[in-house]
């Protein structure tokens, strides 16, 4: 009797030279203080975390990465798959006066009120200085912690640590007291330059998901 099971397809690769690697990542907007005493808000999508530490890939020209690197603070606000409007509100935006050339040849403009540009409601840090946003469900106070320059100086690779983590009670698990709830939480996703997010839900179970979140307090 033939067998039913089907072969998965064969795959044809070719070479291709990508100008971006953003093969699907989260969208962050991190609050930084201006000398001023203003709050800027960043709109990025270099970031991953381990334990309680956060990577930011981000440009050494930009406001978000002269203001971290000064005051040696920042809150990570996540967007939801929701907040498109917000973070489109926020692109092609920047809070440096001087607006670099290759930042004006894509076509951004300096915006000194990202709040207003946003439509983003601010709301009082507890461990830094920095605000945090309101309108997002997941909000993380960190401090720097280290920086490494790459592309010649044109971009910085920036540690924090996160000293606080805020979430929406919404997202929180029943029957725990610090966890998040994956099937509550629908970040936006940065995907080829393209906004994306987890509304279909769990692709298939994980196997990595038996293990008790706690054993990875760091």
């Amino acid at each position: 009797m033939p067998s039913t099971t089907s072969s998965p397809p064969t795959m044809t690769h070719s070479t291709i030279s990508p100008a971006v690697l953003y093969w699907g990542t989260p969208v962050v907007l991190i609050t930084t203080l201006n000398p001023d005493g203003t709050s800027n808000i960043g709109p990025m999508s270099s970031a991953f975390w381990i334990g309680n530490r956060c990577i930011l890939g981000l440009g050494t020209s930009s406001q978000t990465t002269q203001n971290l690197l000064r005051t040696g603070e920042c809150v990570l606000n996540l967007a939801s798959d929701d907040m498109a409007d917000a973070v489109n509100g926020l692109s092609h935006t920047t809070g440096t006066k001087s607006v670099p050339e290759y930042k004006l040849q894509r076509g951004y403009r300096y915006v000194k009120d990202k709040w207003a540009a946003a439509r983003l409601t601010p709301q009082n840090s507890t461990k830094v200085a920095p605000l945090r946003i309101q309108d997002c469900q997941v909000q993380m106070e960190a401090a720097f912690r280290g920086t490494y320059e790459m592309l010649g100086g044109a971009v910085q690779v920036i540690e924090v640590e996160v000293l606080q983590t805020h979430v929406d009670e919404a997202l929180r698990l029943p029957g725990h007291a610090n966890r998040v709830d994956p099937d509550a939480w629908r970040p936006m996703i940065m995907s080829f330059q393209h906004l994306y997010g987890l509304r279909s839900g769990k692709v298939a179970p994980s196997t990595l998901a038996k293990i008790d979140e706690e054993q990875y307090r760091m």
